[in-house]
């Protein structure tokens, strides 16, 4: 049987990311030149220069954790270049004119990125004040309630102005999303061993175990339904509730969670206009297929037109479907990449799940594995959302899909969590 030594096995786990940041590299890169011939006829810096930045984002990214984070996932950080190159290809071809600012917000998220991976002694800081990280989040999202703006001037106020910056806005339910995981993760830390003797002794149900969780949770999804963003309260009751599974094992608490998900439902949508508009054009949208189902019948169109290996990158029409950039990219996928493209969004996903999860059954403390769980979480509920939203398997809850979709806070936001996963899995990986 063969062994390995430490160094061994993270010059092996080196190696591996180098081939598939390299593999990324070529795919990325070849779809670029290929729409700078189908837009312009020849290969042009004009649909060449942000691939060359991610290039050079990607390569940073690699060199620097190889020297400083050596025991890392080597998969973790592929991923992240195939998605967000793949993104800003197709920001490219379907709103070129804003493809710098999202190339300046991938330069900070990956500065950020290796700023949370490699610089932290530990997470102390986050455990020990998790309630003031987490009331400083709601603070900034009650902001919105006076000072929200929404950047296209209609539909609902969820960002902040950036003071002093010119016209960059920023949406706190993002970051509020990763505040109240690092709530849940350091409370059922500190919990987990009152609530496991309660949960052997049969009495889980003492509410002053979980008062203060169910407060601040509240608060969270009370000021996301006051703003009408369904979907960040979608996503922060999934994180809840499965984190509440994880620190009890209880399926009874799942199976109630989601009958209390499904009730929420019904009521939004005799409570709300945007709840009954989003579930009728899920449930039949073809009698308004020219007005308020426009969206998702265009979607549906994109997703036939595709077949199985798409009609190639700037012979689609997905620019058809309103916001495409933003909420449907994985209908513009499945259209120029076909069914191939599309199954490749989902495996990239799936892999990064099952990398989170394995790091999270690996990490030796409670409050890292509950982070970790977290994290890949809320990346897998946010892309089967978006997908199964876009797909009709759902109803549309407005979120974007990760790294892909046009959105500087949403990448931003994955990008601290992302480095949060590859400052766990160098403290945890060693194979």
């Amino acid at each position: 049987m063969l062994t390995y030594s430490l160094e061994d096995t993270q010059e092996i786990n080196g190696r591996r990311e180098r081939i598939l940041l390299a593999l990324s590299a070529v795919f990325v890169s070849l779809n670029a030149v290929e729409y700078s011939l189908v837009k312009d006829g020849a290969v042009t810096g004009a649909h060449l220069w942000a691939v060359i930045v991610w290039l050079l984002l990607m390569g940073g990214a690699h060199w620097v954790l190889h020297y400083l984070k050596p025991a890392r996932d080597p998969y973790l950080l592929p991923l992240l270049a195939l998605l967000t190159g793949w993104g800003l290809v197709l920001l490219d071809r379907l709103a070129a004119n804003f493809l710098w600012r999202q190339v300046i917000w991938l330069g900070l998220a990956t500065a950020v990125l290796l700023s949370v991976a490699v610089l932290p002694q530990n997470l102390r800081l986050l455990r020990r004040y998790r309630y003031t990280w987490l009331i400083g989040g709601l603070l900034l999202l009650a902001a919105t309630l006076v000072f929200g703006v929404n950047p296209s001037g209609f539909g609902a106020a969820l960002w902040l102005p950036i003071p002093f910056v010119g016209r960059v806005f920023f949406q706190p339910s993002e970051l509020l999303k990763l505040l109240l995981l690092v709530f849940l993760a350091s409370y059922f830390d500190e919990r987990e061993p009152i609530l496991g003797l309660s949960q052997r002794n049969g009495r889980f149900g003492h509410f002053s175990y979980l008062a203060p969780l169910l407060l601040m949770w509240g608060f969270c999804v009370i000021l996301l339904i006051w703003q009408r963003d369904l979907g960040a309260a979608t996503l922060f009751f999934i994180l809840f509730l499965s984190q509440l599974y994880l620190a009890t094992g209880e399926k009874r608490y799942v199976w109630s969670g989601l009958g209390l998900l499904l009730m929420a439902g019904i009521t939004a949508y005799f409570a709300f206009d945007l709840v009954a508009l989003r579930v009728e054009a899920w449930w039949n949208p073809w009698p308004d297929a020219s007005d308020r189902a426009f969206q998702i019948v265009q979607a549906l169109y994109a997703l036939a037109n595709g077949g199985i290996i798409g009609q190639g990158i700037g012979q689609g029409f997905p620019d058809y479907i309103p916001v495409v950039h933003s909420d449907f990219a994985f209908a513009a996928i499945a259209e120029e990449w076909g069914l191939i493209g599309s199954l490749s969004i989902v495996a990239a996903f799936a892999l990064l799940a099952l990398r989170g999860m394995r790091i999270a059954l690996m990490a030796e403390r409670p409050f890292r594995r509950y982070l970790a769980a977290g994290i890949t979480t809320l990346f897998s509920a946010q892309a089967f959302l978006i997908m199964g939203g876009v797909t009709k398997l759902l109803p549309l809850t407005g979120v974007t899909l990760p790294f892909v979709s046009y959105g500087g806070s949403s990448l931003l936001i994955s990008s601290v969590m992302a480095g949060l996963l590859l400052y766990l899995s160098g403290e945890t990986i060693r194979d």
